[in-house]
């Protein structure tokens, strides 16, 4: 299969020349704004989806959006992956993908006639047969929150210079242990479950560190990769929050600094 190459950050932004204005007086300055691109990835020869991303980590990002979307589960279903980075396109071939049930249920709207709570906030399918409720004992202390937060931000390099990009980690107690940045919030977690997929990197008790807003899209990426506790800088949805509670997930908000809110599930800090 291929392999991504070596990125550089003139790869992810470019300089740009703009004029800055501050009161009445302005200047011209250089500046990095981030890259982004379009990726369209195929399976089997159909064309399957076309998503906007930042320019690296393309074969992590499109194998994580595969199995995110439960049609690549297991490693020997994937016979192939071809990918090609001037054109924004990648190749997969993945065994009996026209006959799983994912595959039928691409993209198709779940419509249930049930009131208020939890599965009426499954929008497509695919969610709803791939969303299982998280069950584990992981319990972590509040400053390990501290800690990762503060990880976070210290590593989130291509944002503090461009403040153009999401970031997210996959953490295991207080050490962060991958790290992704693109300018999809949602792609981040994509490319750290296509690296957890294709590097063999258990998921069990780990923690998701994140930077954006907490949706219900990223929520029920969580949840399909069986993550207990997902930590954010940013602010959570009431959709994600309801979702949360059903799917047995810690949803920690606004984590900086010293201080943090804890939404769901909070038996798990201590």
């Amino acid at each position: 299969m291929d392999q991504d190459k070596e990125i550089k950050e003139s790869d992810l932004a470019v300089s740009y020349v703009a004029r800055k204005i501050k009161g009445t007086e302005w200047q011209e300055e250089t500046m990095l704004i981030v890259r982004e691109k379009a990726l369209t990835i195929y399976v089997n020869t159909k064309e399957l989806a076309t998503i906007v991303c930042s320019p690296g980590q393309i074969r992590h990002m499109a194998v994580g959006f595969l199995c995110s979307e439960g049609i690549l589960s297991e490693p020997q279903d994937l016979k192939s992956l071809r990918v090609d980075e001037e054109k924004g396109l990648v190749y997969a071939e993945i065994e009996g993908y026209e006959k799983s049930d994912a595959g039928k249920a691409f993209l198709r709207r779940y419509i249930t006639p049930c009131c208020g709570r939890g599965r009426a906030a499954f929008y497509y399918l695919a969610d709803a047969l791939l969303c299982k409720p998280v069950e584990s004992d992981l319990k972590i202390p509040a400053e390990t929150v501290r800690i990762l937060a503060k990880k976070l931000e210290e590593n989130s390099h291509l944002f503090n210079k461009t403040g153009g990009v999401h970031s997210a980690a996959l953490a295991e107690g207080s050490e962060m242990i991958l790290f992704q940045e693109d300018v999809g919030r949602h792609n981040t977690l994509d490319k750290i479950l296509g690296q957890c997929f294709l590097e063999k990197i258990s998921l069990k008790d780990k923690i998701i560190v994140f930077s954006g807003r907490v949706s219900s899209e990223i929520l029920l990426k969580t949840a399909k990769m069986g993550v207990p506790i997902l930590l954010s800088r940013g602010a959570p949805t009431d959709l994600s929050l309801g979702l949360g509670k059903d799917l047995g997930i810690t949803v920690i908000g606004f984590a900086r600094g010293d201080s943090f809110t804890i939404y769901t599930h909070p038996e798990r800090i201590f």
